[in-house]
C-alpha cells in the first residue's frame, strides 16, 4: 500500500532550491537572477528558484526511474489506474497520445462529432479516419449530451474493423452517458474505449460524483487536473488500465507530443493536487458539492432563469453538480450579453457561453463568498437587465447535425488549400478546423464537406458576440478550403 501523504517530486524540488550550488544548466534566468524585476514582482521569487530543469535528482519525465516515477505511482492508484503518465502539454497531447497509440493511418475510430479539437488534432497527426456519432440533443437548452449505447452498438456493427472508440465524460455541461454499457459493447469487439475525461478529474474522490471512467471499464482517460482541482494550468494526467492499450505505444507518442523540457512546476502541481485530494478529497468535494447545491437551489427560485437538471435519458445517465448551467433565454438575452453583463458590471466571470446558456465550474478554490455573490449578480441581471421578451429558442445546436467526411482530416490538413470568400465555400472540403471557443468543439473540421448551416451557425454566433477559433480569419469572411476538388454535389 502506498503512502498517499508523500509528495516525493515536490519533496525534491524544494531540496534541490534549498541545496547552496553555482548553476550553469538551464533555465538562463539561474533560479530568477536573471528576471526581469517586474516579473519577479509579480509572481515571486519563489516559482523562479523552482523553476528547474531534468537534475540528476529531478528525474527524467520520458524515462522516469526516481521521483517522476514514484510520483505518478501514487498517482495511478489514487485515481484507480494501472499505470499513470504526468502530462505537461495539456490534455490535448493526452487525447492526441490515446489516438495515436491505436490508431493509425486509415484505421477507423468511432467517436462522437462533439469531441473537442483536440480529437481532431489527433486524427490529424495519426491519419485515422473517423467514423461519428451523433450525440443525443437537449433540444430545450440547444446542447449535445453524451452518444447513446444503441449508437456505438450500431456504428460497431457497420465498422467491425474500428481499431477504438472515444468519448466524452462529461461534456464541458457535467453530463455523463451511460459509460459502462459504452464499455460494455466496446470490449464485444476486443477494442479499447478511450475517454475525455478532462473535466472529470473530481469524480474519484466522492460517491456523490459521477462515477469515474475508469471504474466502469474505460481501459484510457486523460483528465485535466487543472481544470477541476489544484494543478498549475496545463497540468494533467493520462491514466490506462488492464491489457488493452500497448503502454509503450503511449510512452512513445508522448515523446513526440510533449517538450523536451518539460516545467517542473507544473509536474510539482500534480503531485500535489494528488496528495491533496488522496487524503482530504472526500471532504473537499463535501464542500463543493454543498456550495453547488447552494448556488443550484437560489439560481433555480430566480424568474427568466432555468438550470440544467439531472436527466433520464440513454445520453444523459449522470450530472455533476459542481458544473452549473444556467439558461438565460428567460430574460430575453443570449448568453453572451449576460456573460458580458456579469464580468464587465457585477465582477462574476463564467466559464464560457453559448447562445442560450452560461456555464458556470463551482470547484474546491471556490468560498461561500463566491457563491453568494454569484446568486446575488444572478437576481441583479434578471431584475434589472430582464427584456421582458422571450427569446424563440432556435435550436441551432440541430443545424449542423449532418455532415460529410469526404476524405480523411489528415488528408485535407496536409493539401494544397485555397481561401475563398465564405459565400463560395459552401460544398467545398475545410481545410481548417473551425470552433467556437470554448468549449473548442467543432462546427468544420479539415476533410467535412461545408454546408450552408454549418456556415449560418458560426455567423450567428459571431454575430451575437461568440468568438471563433482555428479559422485564418477570425472575421469569417473567408474560409480555407482543399484545392482542385471543386464543389461536391448535393444529394
Amino acid at each position: 500500500m502506498l503512502n498517499q501523504d508523500q509528495t516525493p517530486l515536490l519533496d525534491a524540488i524544494k531540496a534541490c532550491m534549498a541545496k547552496p550550488h553555482t548553476p550553469f544548466y538551464t533555465p538562463g534566468h539561474k533560479q530568477g537572477q536573471g528576471i526581469l524585476p517586474k516579473l519577479a514582482d509579480l509572481l515571486g521569487e519563489a516559482v523562479f528558484r523552482a523553476d528547474l530543469t531534468e537534475l540528476a535528482e529531478l528525474d527524467s519525465l520520458f524515462s522516469p526511474q526516481g521521483v517522476i516515477q514514484q510520483a505518478q505511482a501514487l498517482a495511478a492508484a489514487a485515481f484507480g489506474a494501472t499505470q499513470t503518465w504526468f502530462l505537461v502539454n495539456g490534455s490535448t497531447c493526452g487525447i492526441e497520445a490515446a489516438i495515436l497509440a491505436t490508431c493509425g493511418t486509415g484505421d477507423k475510430i468511432i467517436l462522437p462529432r462533439n469531441v473537442h479539437s483536440a480529437a481532431i488534432a489527433g486524427l490529424i497527426l495519426s491519419g485515422a479516419m473517423p467514423i461519428f456519432i451523433h450525440p443525443e440533443y437537449d433540444s430545450v437548452f440547444d446542447i449535445a449530451h453524451s452518444i447513446t449505447p444503441n449508437a456505438v452498438e450500431i456504428a460497431l456493427q457497420q465498422h467491425p474493423d474500428a481499431k477504438a472508440v472515444l468519448t466524452v465524460y462529461p461534456t464541458y455541461y457535467g453530463v455523463c452517458g451511460n459509460l459502462a454499457a459504452i464499455a460494455k459493447i466496446t470490449h464485444q469487439y476486443n477494442i479499447p474505449l478511450l475517454v475525455d475525461e478532462a473535466h472529470g478529474a473530481h469524480f474519484t474522490f466522492h460517491s456523490e460524483l459521477p462515477t469515474p471512467a475508469l471504474a466502469v471499464g474505460a481501459d484510457l482517460t486523460v483528465q485535466s487536473i487543472h481544470k477541476v482541482l489544484g494543478a498549475m494550468t496545463q497540468a494533467s494526467m493520462l491514466h490506462v488500465q488492464g491489457k488493452r492499450i500497448d503502454s509503450d505505444r503511449i510512452s512513445k507518442a508522448l515523446q513526440l507530443l510533449q517538450s523536451t523540457s518539460p516545467s517542473y512546476i507544473l509536474l510539482a502541481s500534480l503531485d500535489a493536487a494528488r496528495q491533496q485530494m488522496a487524503v482530504d478529497g472526500k471532504k473537499l468535494m463535501s464542500r463543493t458539492l454543498e456550495l453547488a447545491d447552494v448556488a443550484r437551489t437560489k439560481i433555480s427560485q430566480i424568474p427568466g432563469l432555468a438550470i440544467l437538471q439531472q436527466q433520464l435519458s440513454p445520453g444523459f445517465v449522470e450530472l455533476d453538480k459542481t458544473r452549473l448551467t444556467v439558461n438565460v433565454t428567460g430574460l430575453g438575452l443570449t448568453g453572451f450579453e449576460a456573460e458580458e453583463i456579469l464580468d464587465e458590471k457585477l465582477s462574476v466571470t463564467a466559464e464560457f457561453a453559448s447562445l442560450q446558456n452560461l456555464t458556470f465550474i463551482i470547484s474546491l478554490g471556490n468560498t461561500a463568498s463566491d457563491i453568494e455573490q454569484l446568486v446575488q449578480s444572478c437576481n441583479i441581471l434578471a431584475e434589472k437587465y430582464c427584456r421582458n421578451k422571450v427569446i424563440v429558442n432556435p435550436q441551432l445546436g440541430q443545424n449542423f447535425r449532418e455532415y460529410s467526411m469526404q476524405i480523411s482530416p489528415r488528408e485535407a490538413f496536409f493539401a494544397v488549400g485555397e481561401t475563398l470568400p465564405i459565400e463560395q465555400t459552401s460544398d467545398r472540403i475545410c481545410a481548417e478546423i473551425i470552433c467556437p471557443y470554448p468549449p473548442g468543439i467543432p462546427v468544420l473540421m479539415p476533410g467535412e464537406i461545408i454546408t450552408t448551416a454549418a456556415l449560418a451557425y458560426l455567423q450567428q454566433i459571431q454575430a451575437m458576440g461568440g468568438m471563433i477559433s482555428g479559422c485564418a480569419d477570425s472575421s469569417l469572411r473567408t474560409l480555407k478550403v482543399v484545392k482542385n476538388w471543386g464543389a461536391v454535389p448535393s444529394t
